[in-house]
């Protein structure tokens, strides 16, 4: 069973596509073949495969979070361009 064109018609109107009748003849053709290629996968026994989260077999790349030092206070604040003992010193914007 393959698609028709009412049904290729009926989903691009769901999309809000709009197409002309030579485009949805070859939509239909296209999504068909697609259709057809998803049929012959289901036929195949897949009952041993394990399932995966990706088809390449990678493992976590990130370094591990582990607790270390911060700057110290003076060392954050040393580029500051306006500060005070403790803080960045910012325009007020909601005002004062």
């Amino acid at each position: 069973m393959s698609l028709t064109r009412d049904e290729v018609a009926k989903v691009s109107l769901l999309a809000r596509l709009r197409f002309s009748d030579e485009e949805l003849e070859t939509l239909t053709a296209h999504l068909g073949q697609v259709v057809e290629y998803v049929r012959q996968l289901e036929e195949l026994d897949t009952d041993a495969v394990e399932p995966m989260a990706h088809v390449a077999d990678i493992s976590n790349v990130l370094v591990p979070d582990e607790p270390r030092s911060s700057l110290d206070r003076e060392a954050a604040l040393a580029n500051a361009p306006k500060r005070d003992d403790e803080c960045y010193r910012v325009p007020a914007v909601l005002g004062e």
